[in-house]
Parts: structure tokens; C-alpha cells; sequence
């Protein structure tokens, strides 16, 4: 017997040596494996159709627009890890103005409540604090971990600061629910394919992108705005001559 118990020790030691070699090999993978850079294109600019949620100075020179659904892990990537830089380092500073458009994806059956929770909080003047605490904590209330994703929502809501009942009234009533829906058709008449999707200036790019890249597009866009400021500025002075 004390045979047999050492013999089942040593193979349990073994297996779990194993596992530990696996799990190593597959982070090791993850972490080093070539990731796809997504690529902008052009797009012809046409002025927005729906409300979206601003951040920064509306008539800042460059306009960055992006559409997202709350519970898509690509749109939670760019929120936690690259979104903060280019609030601080591009918004703050007064470069670009901010604007995100809700694009709940059908495949995704928690999202519509994130989205109407966030617009609620924003009728408290709270709607980035929210969208940054849903985006936080996607992996808890996301339709793969809960069919009730409001519980946590109320939560969210209370620590905040919002006025919960005030925030409750609005979610049972579903007070923007058209508001959600409207940006949704915003990105549908853009064409938007993938999320996130940001439209900076000119270009298009789908996906979560590094602050460099994100960087370099506000850069093109806003030295694109300068010269087209210098054209309109020396046809007006040429104008005025004549």
C-alpha cells in the first residue's frame, strides 16, 4: 500500500510538472507571437450624424471618433491599455477632441445594458467614469459569466457617486435607448465592419492600435488641418488684395 501511494505521488509530481511546462510554453506563445498591425485607409470626412459621448475640446484641430461595443475584449484591450495615454498625452493637451460612438454587436447579449448604464450615468455628468469601470471590469459581468448583468452595473453606478435611484429610473425606462441606437446607425453609415473602429481625420483604422501608431495619425491629421488653415488664410489675404 505505502508502495502504491508513493508510486501515485511521484506521477501526480509528474503531471503537474508537466502542466506548469505547457502553461509556460502557451504564455510564451501568447506574448511572443507576431501580432497583426491593422493598417488605416482613407476615408472621405462627413460630418456625424449622432450625439456620440465627448471628451476634450470640441473644436480641437484634430477629431477622433471611435465606435465600440462594452463588451467586445478588443474595445477593453484599447480602453485599458492604450486609451489613457491618448487622453492624457493628445486630448489634455488640446490636439484632438475624443468622441465614442456605442456599437453593440448582436453576438454580445450584455452589452445593450452596459451601453444604457453608461448613458445614464452620463445624464449625471459621469459618463467616462462609468465607461472606464465597465470596460475595467468587463470580465465579471460579460455574457459568457452572467445573464444579469445589472446587478453589477448598480454597483459600478454606486461607486461613482451617481444617484443610483436616479440612475435606476433611467435604466427601467431605458431612456436612451434611441440615443444607442442612433450611434449605432452613425457607425452603420460609415461602414464601420470591425470594433473598435477609430476614424482620425481622414484615415480609418480597425482595431486596437499602440499609442505610437494612434500617435502618428493624430500627428498626419493635424499637420493636415495646419496646411489647409495656411491655404484658406493666404487665398483670403490674395483676395483681399485684388
Amino acid at each position: 500500500m505505502v508502495k502504491q501511494q508513493r508510486s501515485s505521488q511521484r506521477q501526480f509530481v509528474v503531471v503537474l510538472a508537466g502542466i506548469a511546462v505547457v502553461g509556460a510554453a502557451a504564455i510564451a506563445y501568447l506574448v511572443t507571437r507576431p501580432q497583426a498591425r491593422p493598417q488605416a485607409r482613407d476615408v472621405a470626412v462627413t460630418p456625424a450624424q449622432a450625439e456620440g459621448y465627448l471628451l476634450g475640446n470640441e473644436n480641437a484641430p484634430v477629431k477622433i471618433l471611435e465606435f465600440a461595443d462594452f463588451e467586445c475584449p478588443a474595445c477593453g484591450q484599447f480602453a485599458l491599455l492604450t486609451e489613457p495615454d491618448v487622453r492624457s498625452r493628445i486630448v489634455q493637451s488640446g490636439i484632438a477632441s475624443y468622441r465614442f460612438f456605442d456599437y453593440p454587436l448582436p453576438m454580445h447579449k450584455n452589452t445593450m445594458v452596459a451601453a444604457n448604464a453608461a448613458a445614464c450615468a452620463s445624464d449625471q455628468g459621469k459618463f467616462w467614469e462609468m465607461h472606464d469601470k465597465i470596460f475595467f471590469n468587463q470580465p465579471e459581468w460579460s455574457g459568457e459569466q452572467t445573464s444579469n448583468p445589472r446587478k453589477f452595473m448598480a454597483r459600478y453606478a454606486g461607486e461613482i457617486g451617481l444617484d443610483v435611484n436616479a440612475w435606476n429610473t433611467c435604466m427601467d425606462q431605458e431612456r436612451h435607448r434611441d440615443r444607442i441606437l442612433g450611434n449605432q446607425a452613425e457607425g452603420n453609415r460609415r461602414q464601420v465592419q470591425a470594433t473598435p473602429t477609430f476614424f482620425i481625420g481622414n484615415k480609418v483604422i480597425e482595431g486596437p492600435i499602440s499609442y505610437d501608431q494612434f500617435k502618428a495619425l493624430v500627428d498626419t491629421a493635424a499637420t493636415q488641418f495646419a496646411s489647409a488653415a495656411t491655404k484658406r488664410s493666404d487665398s483670403s489675404a490674395a483676395a483681399g488684395k485684388k
